[in-house]
């Protein structure tokens, strides 16, 4: 029920917490960079796919999806296999076509956009997808969850007229504030990623200079700080990108906002302007919590396991003092889980009451029930943080819970 931490576990390394608190682990059959999600993590991830999933709904995205296999020809004409190919899996023959795992969705959602005719009262067009991507990482940089090979992406392409592209930006960077603040992380810095030497980019310098002049302004107008660095643009066009960092002070990419004039071009889409003529879109590219696994690995990271109440896989666990306060405590759990709860029962079997305590130290909400409470229809409630908020009525507490849990954010208590 409740995962052990070992006591020693100071520095918050996901790899090691993720396996202690039974949220995921890897086979060698399944391969490296192939981790699966045990019943726990499984919890986690979906929490964070529907929390994403919301918040792009609220902020006008319209969700689809798109099949993880395309054509080898789809990613020649996106540029990805002049660009990119080294980083995606080998083409499988199927009959006298080639077929390829998509190291990205940009493409997909481009003939998304191209199979219909749009007019610019349509514009924008956010269309947004939780999609699996696959990226043939080689073996020595793969860890955990932070680098895998099979990836969960949370993507979305914004297609718009110049005009509204840096609205658009900055709004989907204000979408990435928002989750960061409800999942209790922070950004370690913004990078405003631009080209390198090499043929690993899209030789157009007017695409590179308008692109990256429209980013400046998005930053500037949102009013962040930002470092410009060389090297680490996408192949098709600058990007902001959101730093986060680890308890050693590593650095990865967990949010991207992209502006792309490149593949509007590749696949001719375009849009009916107010002059009745045919005009092209903008592609605005933008990640708000990146990779699934990223983010789960950061967030394990950051909180060393003790989620948010909204996101932790057990919200709430009821321990009976003794075994004739069983039933009962059976009955919250009942009824716990009618309220949308995640709760369990810490049976007295499994050790003390202090020790099925610190067992479950990391869960937010714990409801002590001895005879007294089990005579008054209460609990005895403790927080995860120490704190002892005294007897309440089990409805009492639960609807607290539960509107904790709906306004998400990091708070326990109030």
């Amino acid at each position: 029920m409740f995962a052990s931490l070992t006591e020693e576990t100071t520095v918050h390394d996901h790899r090691r917490l993720g396996r202690e608190l039974d949220l995921f682990d890897t086979d060698p059959l399944m391969g490296a960079g192939l981790p699966y999600w045990l019943p726990d993590g499984a919890v986690v991830r979906h929490t964070l796919e529907e929390y994403v999933r919301d918040a792009e709904r609220v902020a006008g995205y319209r969700h689809v999806y798109s099949p993880v296999l395309g054509k080898r020809e789809l990613y020649e004409i996106s540029g990805h296999w002049d660009h990119y190919s080294d980083d995606m899996f080998p083409p499988m023959e199927l009959g006298s076509e080639q077929v390829v795992m998509r190291p990205s969705l940009c493409p997909h959602h481009a003939l998304i956009y191209r199979s219909r005719s749009h007019s610019y009262r349509e514009l924008p067009l956010r269309i947004a997808e939780l999609g699996g991507m696959y990226r043939s990482e080689l073996s020595g940089v793969l860890g955990g969850l932070t680098r895998v090979r099979a990836i969960q992406l949370n993507d979305a392409h914004i297609f718009c007229t110049l005009d509204q592209a840096v609205q658009e930006a900055r709004a989907a960077l204000e979408l990435i504030a928002r989750a960061y603040a409800d999942l209790g992380i922070r950004a370690a810095r913004y990078r405003l990623s631009l080209p390198g030497e090499g043929g690993k980019y899209v030789a157009d310098p007017a695409l590179w200079q308008r692109a990256t002049a429209l980013l400046k302004e998005v930053l500037a107008e949102s009013g962040v700080d930002y470092e410009e660095a060389a090297g680490e643009a996408a192949f098709y066009g600058p990007k902001i990108d959101v730093q986060i960092a680890d308890p050693a002070g590593r650095e990865s990419t967990l949010s991207t906002v992209q502006i792309d004039f490149h593949q509007p071009e590749r696949f001719d889409l375009h849009y009916i302007g107010p002059d009745g003529a045919k005009h092209r879109p903008v592609m605005v590219h933008r990640s708000v919590i990146g990779s699934i696994e990223r983010a789960v690995a950061h967030l394990v990271e950051e909180h060393g396991g003790a989620f948010p109440a909204w996101l932790a896989p057990v919200q709430l666990v009821v321990l009976p003092v003794a075994d004739e306060q069983y039933a009962r405590a059976e009955a919250v759990v009942r009824e716990a889980v009618a309220r949308g709860l995640r709760a369990e029962l810490a049976d007295p079997g499994q050790g003390s009451l202090g020790a099925r305590i610190r067992a479950a130290r990391l869960v937010p909400y714990q409801a002590v029930i001895g005879a007294r409470e089990a005579d008054g229809d209460a609990v005895t409630v403790r927080l995860r943080d120490s704190r002892r908020p005294g007897t309440l009525p089990v409805a009492e507490l639960l609807a607290r819970i539960a509107a904790r849990v709906e306004a998400r954010g990091t708070v326990l208590w109030d």
